[in-house]
């Protein structure tokens, strides 16, 4: 099936210059006396680079025969991460930092999520939209420090940093957008 350059959105799958590519971000630009262009922002799939690209109205593409399977994350080491299908559990890989990308912050033993596979090999894993994390240090909130719009940096159970309100301690469940990487909200207060 091919795809039209209008159809280039966040999350779609394509293949350009013969490998997969997803769309992280896109924008339609009209100048004064050019031809509009798309423009874009896309990751390799296979190695992790991600370019920016401006796309002609004329421009078409294959979309990217790729399909999800559930799997478990259990454990990394150094910049090895561990995976394994849920319903056989000897069937374990592994993928490198560099392909898991941004999301290995958020990779907590046990979680199940979306493992994305291309010509039957696993490229890359989508996390859960939210997950919740343990605050295991943040710095105290002091009184008059809103000035700046209340917010504080912490550091979360898997090792991530997250941007929160003032009032979340050490200790909190919070919940966070794993596609924003920004706080939803609280779900139990600390002891």
């Amino acid at each position: 099936m091919s795809i039209a350059v209008n159809d280039l959105r966040p999350k779609t799958f394509f293949v350009f210059e013969g490998q997969p590519w997803v769309v992280l971000e896109s924008h339609h630009l009209k100048m004064q006396q050019r031809r509009p262009v798309v423009q874009t922002k896309i990751r390799n799939l296979i190695n992790g680079k991600i370019i920016e690209r401006n796309f002609a109205q004329s421009d078409v593409f294959e979309e990217a025969d790729v399909r999800r399977e559930k799997v478990k994350f259990l454990y990394n080491h150094r910049d090895q991460y561990w995976f394994v299908n849920p319903n056989d559990p000897s069937k374990r890989f592994e993928l490198s930092q560099q392909l898991i990308g941004d999301a290995a912050r958020f990779l907590k033993p046990n979680t199940i999520l979306d493992a994305v596979l291309f010509n039957d090999e696993v490229i890359t894993i989508e996390l859960p939209i939210k997950m919740e994390f343990t605050v295991v240090q943040a710095p105290p909130a002091i009184r008059g420090d809103t000035a700046q719009g209340g917010v504080k940096q912490v550091k979360l159970d898997t090792g991530g940093t997250a941007n929160v309100p003032l009032f979340i301690n050490e200790g909190d469940v919070i919940r966070i957008n794993t596609e924003t990487r920004e706080y939803v909200e609280r779900v139990e207060k600390g002891r």
